[in-house]
């Protein structure tokens, strides 16, 4: 009986039997077991060991059953039979099954006679996960043996409370129970759980007292608690000193705890190390060497073990499936990790598990989602894990329909209040711009972790909710939780989008003195204060970061660019470049931003052949960019042919050239394009709709421009932006039918914005309607009084009604206000450089050539072209001199003068302006390119202007 009793409670994972040693303390005596009262005749069950070993639960109820309804003989006693069918349901994990044999001993026998079958209870229930009824029943037991502790340990340690086998370990001790070698690994394993060296070492200075270090399953124990707590040095030697390591389980417990911790190549080592001296692996072994393949830089080796584990010649079992699928799923490899699921026949919940976080980690939303409907159409049932990945797949792919779906799926199973289930479904909505069920479930979680605070935070940051976020953030603080890096980069979002100076100084000095200051945010500083308009505060951080990398160049880029130095952003592109730092497609975008603004073609060029030279692909973002770039710097045709050259157009890059064609007034191209879009089924956006009503505006196409915008609100149902109804207003305004658009900026269903009013504005200067004009005027100011722009404008409705002492309180309020006028401004490439002019400006090192020049061709223009200076359009109270002085010295004929100055005859002039050309500039510009032969590309601040044989494409209407 004593013999059964040790084959029957203690075995070691390879499954063959141990030698039972001797209890520490001597004098401790193991109370003798007493057997129930069974008949002591045998009872025969030939199939019940069968039914056990095939894990056939049904059969050995039924074979176990007819022990009371068989009365013939057989050679197996009725507590071996209990034994086995309780061994069989913690195999199964069948609880229910366990606690029916359970009662059915209460009630048959006195079951607490047999201190053998109560441990076999106690065993079953702790790896049932049972421990509230392994704690009832350890209670009840009068008679404790060994046995029975070293049950109770192994049930806390099976459900991962280390804390209760310390305590209960403990308790032996104070009671004076002898513990015996099968103790040491529960109370092992539970230092390691806990990560806890000092006690680990303690364990085992008394093994080393007990005389049991070299008993294989306790070093086992040891290395792998030695390991987990990261002391790899004493792992290590304490498996260096075993002799022959004949002991599979050894090898695998180092493996195991290199890969768990990380150190993937000498896991990988020892896994060769272990084949080299042709000791024979298992299916632990193959799990663990498969753990430590973390990447696809380790996709050989994986394939390699995968083929190890065919050669070995055993059975694929279900864990070993699973651990070749999260393999090939962290290699990229789906079609591989396909392969091994769908030759498994026994899968279990983490098969499909797997298969279904593998598409979620590489980024294969729409097949993880078709992997979740045939999941079910297997007839699994989602658990928290698939629920879990299908809920963030929707998210990625913007789905809200199928995300609510899974929400409502999850407060069916009860799994809401699961933290993990939780957290994704915030994310969840954040990324399907849901913010009131994201805020919903955040506020009704009853217990939030730091995972759930920086969803928060982060999804009112993308869903530009910054108050918000900020809000949250200093809740975050008064909750005394010290923020990370990923709240801080979400705090700096949100920063940026409120443009908030003095918010953003506070964050960052709050970084300081947290220590947080990283590459990542640091990166974000910079970008932050760039976008804040302090590109001084923006540089000084650029500059202090020591091992700046893509980012940091891009951010800085960027930052110029928002900022208006364009210039600056390409010096710092070609800087970057000469650092040897590779660009990314970033970068690229920031840097054609940059030459787009300038207008400076060469430098496009350039930045083009850079593009095909690096290997980029036309697509995406670079397309779009370089699209925009050709048509900002007058190349339409080029423009076009990069729009024809892109295979795999997206809604982005047709919303360019839909943009680039109204920038070039040819309105009834960008609607055909338009056409030609919807016709591909893509579905125009906001965006959109502007670039197709600009174009409308700059073209005269009044009916398309209001059809456009029925379309955008009854086809599409997209709510016009306040910029759409200035479009409108600027098409009406051009046209001159001012009265129709004031009637209709009065008649708008939102609140007309500045931008509205000053479309209106303008349009009333060009027209001269006096009027309207200084009603409107009034208006703008009181909505947007900081905008320097305005008072310039509203200054020069005043002064075309000659209304000089309203033009000088204009001006005085504008100064008092420290705001200053945006001076006019020219630029021209000469000779890979770019020449910038202001009005009347002698700065030019050519100055006196440049006006000598200037004076050659006006006086052909009047010769020939018959010339008049336009005075009634200088706006100051002047002599008639003075004003025909000021126009002759406007920038852009300052430019056009260098150009013909330093270009050889009869090629293009490109110029650049910053603000609208003036109709006395326009008809100089005309004259120009019909007497001089000269084609001029002029842009101004609104489009356009191709000047050949004296007619201009805007057809003088700008």
């Amino acid at each position: 009986m004593a013999t059964s009793i040790s084959r029957c409670c203690f075995s070691t994972s390879s499954g063959s039997a141990l030698t039972y040693y001797p209890v520490v303390d001597k004098a401790h005596v193991t109370p003798s077991l007493k057997a129930p009262k069974f008949p002591q005749k045998p009872i025969n069950m030939p199939c019940l060991r069968e039914f056990c070993k095939q894990g056939n639960l049904k059969d050995a109820f039924r074979s176990l059953s007819n022990l009371f309804t068989n009365h013939n003989v057989f050679p197996i006693r009725p507590d071996e039979a209990y034994a086995l069918v309780l061994d069989l349901c913690a195999t199964k994990k069948a609880l229910s099954q366990g606690k029916q044999v359970h009662a059915h001993l209460i009630k048959s026998f006195d079951l607490y006679e047999s201190s053998f079958l109560e441990t076999k209870l106690l065993f079953m229930y702790g790896k049932c996960g049972s421990v509230l009824d392994a704690e009832q029943l350890f209670d009840k037991i009068s008679q404790r043996t060994i046995f029975t502790w070293n049950a109770m340990l192994g049930a806390y340690v099976s459900n991962a409370e280390p804390l209760r086998v310390l305590e209960t370990y403990s308790r032996m001790r104070v009671l004076g129970i002898s513990v015996d070698a099968f103790t040491f690994p529960c109370v092992i394993k539970a230092c390691a759980m806990l990560k806890d060296l000092d006690c680990g070492a303690k364990i085992h200075g008394l093994v080393l007292k007990c005389g049991y270090d070299s008993i294989d399953f306790i070093v086992n124990s040891l290395v792998a608690m030695y390991a987990k707590c990261y002391d790899f040095r004493k792992a290590r030697q304490l498996f260096d000193r075993m002799g022959e390591k004949e002991d599979v389980v050894l090898w695998n417990s180092i493996i195991s705890a290199y890969s768990a911790s990380g150190q993937c190549l000498e896991a990988l080592g020892l896994f060769r190390e272990m084949q080299r001296v042709g000791l024979v692996t298992n299916a632990y072994t193959f799990v663990a060497a498969l753990q430590a393949c973390e990447d696809s830089s380790f996709e050989t080796l994986g394939m390699e073990i995968h083929a190890a584990t065919v050669k070995s010649g055993q059975n694929l079992q279900v864990y070993v499936a699973n651990a070749l699928i999260a393999m090939y799923a962290r290699c990229g490899k789906m079609t591989e990790a396909a392969g091994v699921l769908y030759q498994l026949e026994n899968k279990d919940s983490v098969s499909w598990n797997s298969m279904l976080t593998g598409f979620v980690q590489n980024d294969l939303y729409c097949k993880a989602m078709q992997f979740f409907r045939e999941l079910q159409g297997a007839g699994q049932k989602p658990d928290q894990v698939c629920t879990v990945n299908s809920v963030s797949a929707s998210g990625r792919l913007g789905n809200l329909l199928n995300g609510k779906e899974l929400h409502a799926y999850a407060i069916k199973q009860g799994f809401v209040s699961d933290l993990q289930i939780g957290n994704t479904l915030m994310d969840m909505y954040a990324k399907c711009c849901c913010v009131n069920y994201m805020g919903r479930i955040f506020y009704q979680m009853t217990a939030k972790d730091f995972i759930s605070w920086t969803t928060i935070i982060a999804g009112y940051a993308q869903n530009n909710c910054h108050l918000k976020a900020l809000e949250l953030f200093r809740t975050v603080q008064l909750e005394g939780l010290d923020a990370d890096v990923m709240i801080i980069g979400s705090v700096l979002m949100a920063c940026s989008g409120l443009k908030c100076m003095s918010q953003t100084k506070e964050i960052h000095g709050y970084i300081i003195r947290k220590g947080l200051s990283d590459l990542v945010i640091l990166n974000a500083i910079v970008d932050v204060y760039g976008k804040c308009g302090n590109i001084d505060y923006s540089r000084n951080v650029f500059e202090s970061i020591e091992s700046k990398d893509v980012v940091s160049w891009t951010s800085m880029i960027s930052s110029y660019v928002h900022y208006g130095l364009a210039n600056e952003a390409l010096e710092l592109f070609y800087l970057m470049n000469e650092a040897n730092v590779e660009s990314d497609s970033i970068t690229l975008v920031s840097a054609l931003s940059a030459a787009s603004s300038l207008s400076i073609l060469k430098k496009g060029k350039e930045l083009n052949g850079f593009i095909i030279r690096k290997g980029f692909n036309l697509e995406g973002s670079v397309a779009s960019s370089l699209v925009d770039m050709y048509a900002r710097c007058g190349a339409l045709d080029i423009a076009n042919k990069v729009f024809n050259c892109v295979q795999t157009k997206d809604l982005i890059l047709w919303t360019s050239m839909i943009n680039a064609n109204g920038l070039h007034g040819r309105g009834k191209v960008a609607i055909d394009l338009f056409y030609k879009m919807e016709a591909e089924s893509f579905a125009p956006d906001h965006i959109t709709f502007l670039a197709l009503l600009y174009a409308c505006s700059h073209s005269g196409l009044i009916n398309e421009g209001k059809k456009f915008l029925e379309i955008m609100r009854c086809d599409y149902q997209l709510e016009p932006w306040p910029e759409h109804y200035a479009c409108l207003v600027d098409l009406l305004g051009r046209a001159n039918r001012l009265e129709e658009a004031y009637q209709f900026v009065r008649s708008m269903q939102i609140e007309p914005t500045a931008e509205v009013w000053c479309a209106l504005l303008g349009a009333c200067q060009v027209h001269s309607n006096k009027e309207l004009g200084e009603i409107v005027a009034k208006k703008l100011l009181e909505l947007d009084p900081g905008n320097p722009g305005n008072y310039v404008l509203i200054s020069n409705v005043f002064a075309a009604s000659r209304k000089w002492k309203d033009v000088e309180q204009v001006r005085m309020r504008m100064r008092g206000s420290g705001l200053k006028k945006t001076p006019g401004s020219s630029w021209i490439e000469i000779g890979n450089k770019i020449h910038s002019f202001i009005a009347r400006d002698k700065s030019h090192s050519e100055s006196d050539e440049i006006y000598k020049k200037l004076a050659e061709i006006t006086e052909k223009l009047e010769r020939e072209g018959g010339y008049v200076a336009q005075t009634q359009f200088v706006l100051h109270n002047v002599e008639e001199e003075e004003k025909v002085q000021m126009l002759y010295g406007h920038s852009e004929r300052l430019a056009i003068a260098y150009g013909v100055l330093k270009s050889t005859e009869g090629s293009l002039i490109r110029i650049t302006k910053n603000l609208r050309v003036c109709v006395d500039c326009h008809t100089f510009c005309k004259l120009v390119s019909r007497l001089f032969g000269r084609e001029l590309v002029v842009r101004d601040a609104n489009r356009f202007h191709h000047f050949e044989a004296g007619v201009c494409s805007c057809g003088d209407y700008w």
